[in-house]
């Protein structure tokens, strides 16, 4: 059993209280997901669940956390820095468990991993390693140690939809606790079979806990039929307040008026009986008001992000040659294996185009290779969001001084305004980029996008560090957006909702896996 009692965790730079007297539990069989907006505290929940020294320097918190005799093992959403300049090999020994398994248990391993057999002797260093390829050799390691609770934070960014499936598996047949983070909204619908939500409500001045021992979908459906009764009831209850209120106005305003012109002969008998009749009806007043103080609430939620990208009138047109793309090697950045081979892409007008494949096949070394193509042209305009956000942005900088590009007063008002609508506060604004979260600097780079005016977008994993409840949004963004769209991505409601052509990467080149109407 793993228990948090009375958790409270406080930003220690804006005072923003992220949890105010938490408190779960998480038994054997559980599959907890933690599910909240982008910066709501999601992560740092896991950390201090894991090790309270995690958050010590941006953090304060004050809580119980009893871990009994489970066994933790944790994944973080970013390989740490200290483990990049390790080779695979190293970054394996660094385990003692390693060592206790047989030649026979480790390629098992690597085979359930579709890498291969030798992937735990490689002398290519962690930081060259695909984004999927990290997330696999992390999690093979922590499956080593043969933990008994796991606490996951985005195992599924990057994966390939081999390894997805895999992974869903992994988490239903795991016989202790599951608790994880994630914005693959397929995994979680799948597996998930506990929800705890974290909330920020009132411009991020309130926050809020849910914990519900209901798969995902079911609590979904269960929070918004809840909202819409007490909605409803809410709305109901107002109704009769006005007409109630009304009526007791019409009476005071009418005994009022007899008050005030009732004459000297009526005034001691009238007038007594006059002054008793209001007395009873504020009387009636202040009992209602005690009343209304217990009257059902509008439901408070926290709501979505409100974005727009992209223009009409800079629409690409059906008939523009927007990608001709022709490789005959794909290789490495290094230069040291061939990757794939015979490459061709062809794409005209406004297609959104969907590319696929397993970890380590050369995705988004190709999607570099047709960005800087792209971003080099002047019939188009082109915008890149890389698999890694550091590429582009700079994290000294705060999200304001990154987006404004004269730093005018009027321009930084309105790219303010911008923030606002995606939930950034204040405060928030003003931190630097470094101290955001995956999302909040995902949102960033899709409103430089926007701002720049952009017909042309290319985008490697573009939902990867989005919440389940903002995804939905940024896809129907995506998917309305008028020009066009090259993206890799493993989010499978992704490449569903938005791209109309799907295409596999393998050794063999580009081959047409799916095409919509």
């Amino acid at each position: 059993m793993l228990q948090i009692r009375k958790l409270s965790i406080t930003h220690k730079k804006d005072f923003r209280v992220i949890l105010q007297d938490f408190t779960c539990a998480l038994n054997s069989g559980d599959k907890a997901v933690i599910i909240g907006e982008e910066g709501n505290g999601k992560s740092t929940l896991l950390k201090w669940l894991y090790d309270p020294e995690l958050i010590e320097n941006y953090a304060e918190a004050k809580g119980e956390r009893i871990t009994a005799r489970e066994q933790m093992a944790y994944l973080p959403q970013e390989l740490p820095r200290e483990d990049r300049e390790k080779t695979l090999y190293e970054f394996f020994a660094d385990c003692p468990a390693f060592y206790e398994q047989s030649p026979r248990d480790l390629s098992a391993l690597a085979g359930k991993f579709h890498l291969p057999q030798d992937f735990f002797y490689g002398d290519q260093l962690m930081g060259t390693l695909s984004g999927g390829e990290k997330v696999k050799a992390q999690m093979m390691r922590l499956l080593l140690s043969r933990p008994t609770a796991l606490l996951l934070d985005e195992p599924s960014n990057d994966l390939d939809i081999e390894t997805l499936e895999w992974l869903e598996a992994l988490i239903l047949e795991w016989p202790g606790i599951v608790l994880f983070i994630s914005h693959d909204e397929t995994l979680i619908e799948r597996t998930a079979n506990m929800v705890i939500h974290i909330e920020q409500l009132r411009r991020k001045s309130v926050c809020r806990y849910t914990v519900a021992h209901v798969p995902y979908l079911r609590y979904k459906d269960e929070r918004g039929d809840k909202f819409e009764r007490q909605a409803r009831q809410a709305a109901a209850e107002r109704r009769e307040k006005e007409i109630r209120d009304e009526k007791i106005l019409k009476i005071e305003q009418s005994v009022a008026s007899r008050l005030n012109n009732i004459s000297k002969a009526d005034r001691d008998a009238k007038g007594r009986l006059l002054k008793k009749k209001m007395k009873a009806v504020k009387s009636l007043e202040h009992r209602f008001e005690r009343q209304d103080a217990e009257m059902t609430q509008m439901p408070e939620e926290e709501s979505a992000i409100f974005f727009k990208l992209g223009e009409k009138s800079r629409a690409i047109p059906a008939g523009k040659t927007v990608i001709d793309f022709s490789l005959d090697c794909l290789r490495t950045p290094d230069q040291s294996h061939v990757l794939a081979e015979n490459i061709s892409l062809h794409i005209r007008g406004p297609e959104k185009i969907g590319i696929i494949g397993k970890n380590g096949v050369g995705k988004t070394t190709l999607l570099r290779l047709i960005a800087k193509q792209l971003l080099a042209r002047t019939d188009i305009r082109a915008a890149y969001m890389p698999q890694n956000y550091e590429d582009l942005l700079h994290l000294e900088m705060t999200p304001v001084e990154y987006l404004a590009a004269s730093g005018d007063k009027e321009e930084t008002t309105r790219i303010r305004t911008f923030l606002g609508s995606l939930k950034y506060t204040a405060d928030e604004m003003d931190h630097s980029i470094a101290e955001l979260s995956g999302g909040q600097k995902a949102k960033v780079l899709l409103l430089k996008m926007s701002l720049s005016g952009a017909n042309v977008l290319v985008l490697d994993e573009p939902t990867r560090n989005f919440s389940a409840l903002s995804a939905p949004v940024i896809r129907g963004m995506l998917s309305e957006f008028p020009g066009a769209i090259l993206s890799i991505s493993h989010d499978r409601k992704y490449i569903s909702e938005v791209c109309r052509k799907v295409y596999r990467l393998t050794q063999d080149g580009l081959l047409k896996e799916d095409e919509k109407q």
